[in-house]
């Protein structure tokens, strides 16, 4: 019996501990660094650096905005060629949107006040949707793109653009595609005009989208949506509190292997915010490094 009471009294202790370490790790941010490799990639491009944020969530209870911030102050301090943002800026739209709009703005703008070029697509809270069975709020989408793009940031939707630098005309695309859960991906639509073989980075916001690239058209993608399952075993990232909620295909972090089209590859950046409840448990916020390199 005393060997019981112990071993309850020290379960019970433990999820206490994970309790308290759950709300701290939301406001512990990891820089993620990592190498891709991206065929017929030009000269002037190699070893450039491109970062990635993700799933602000702006609006969630007691959520973590001042990591963003510090997500953004890291980016502004590494000086990538592009910042490449994947969508979920707010969280919670109702009764009135404009503090969330208005906050995740003032958090990105200070990138394009950097000179780095920004880009972006939108996620499905951006269009108010909390599942898929939602009606989309285009009306809010587009409230949010307007603000955004005032701000500087290019907001695409199911489209492509040059990427390039300044001492260079080479261009890197960029093919981006809209919201999955609010029906707006049209992965086809995002990959109109780019021309064969040519060096291409995807954007997009829920890692399932991936799927229908076909293949060698997304030798660097990038997702986020997951929150890394947000919480999770350590060591096994597929082991998490997502895995059993989630009906999406959910890769949770890092790079999805085996998964897509062949030459194809995604990653997946485990986001800022949270969802549901304001807890991150081994699973830290995260912004990404990207350095280019060719085949």
């Amino acid at each position: 019996m005393k060997r019981l009471k112990w071993f309850l009294l020290g379960g019970v202790g433990l999820l206490g501990l994970l309790a308290v370490w759950g709300l701290i790790e939301p406001h512990v941010l990891n820089l993620e660094e990592e190498t891709a490799i991206i065929p017929n990639l030009p000269k002037a491009w190699e070893g450039q650096k491109i970062g990635q944020l993700s799933d602000l969530q702006i609006g969630m209870w007691a959520g973590n905005p001042n990591t963003a911030r510090r997500g953004v102050e890291t980016l502004i301090e590494t000086q990538p060629a592009a910042v490449l943002i994947s969508g979920d800026f707010i969280y919670h739209a109702d009764p009135n949107p404009t503090p969330e709009i208005e906050e995740a703005v003032s958090i990105v703008k200070p990138l394009v006040e950097a000179g780095i070029p920004t880009y972006a697509v939108l996620g499905n809270h951006d269009y108010g949707m909390s599942s898929k069975t939602a009606q989309p709020g285009t009306k809010l989408a587009s409230r949010l793109q307007i603000e955004l793009e005032s701000a500087g940031i290019v907001v695409l939707e199911n489209e492509s653009t040059k990427m390039r630098l300044p001492n260079s005309s080479a261009p890197l695309y960029l093919a981006a595609v809209d919201s999955s859960w609010a029906n707006q991906d049209d992965v086809n639509t995002a990959l109109k005009g780019i021309p064969t073989h040519s060096p291409t980075i995807a954007l997009m916001h829920n890692p399932d989208t991936f799927e229908l690239f076909p293949a060698n058209s997304a030798p660097l993608a990038v997702a986020g949506h997951t929150h890394g399952g947000q919480m999770r075993i350590p060591g096994l990232p597929q082991w998490s509190w997502l895995r059993f909620v989630q009906k999406d295909k959910v890769y949770a972090d890092g790079w999805a292997k085996g998964y897509g089209q062949p030459g194809n590859k995604l990653y997946v950046n485990t986001g800022i915010g949270m969802s549901i409840i304001p807890v991150r448990i081994f699973c830290p916020p995260e912004v990404t490094i990207f350095t280019l390199q060719s085949s």
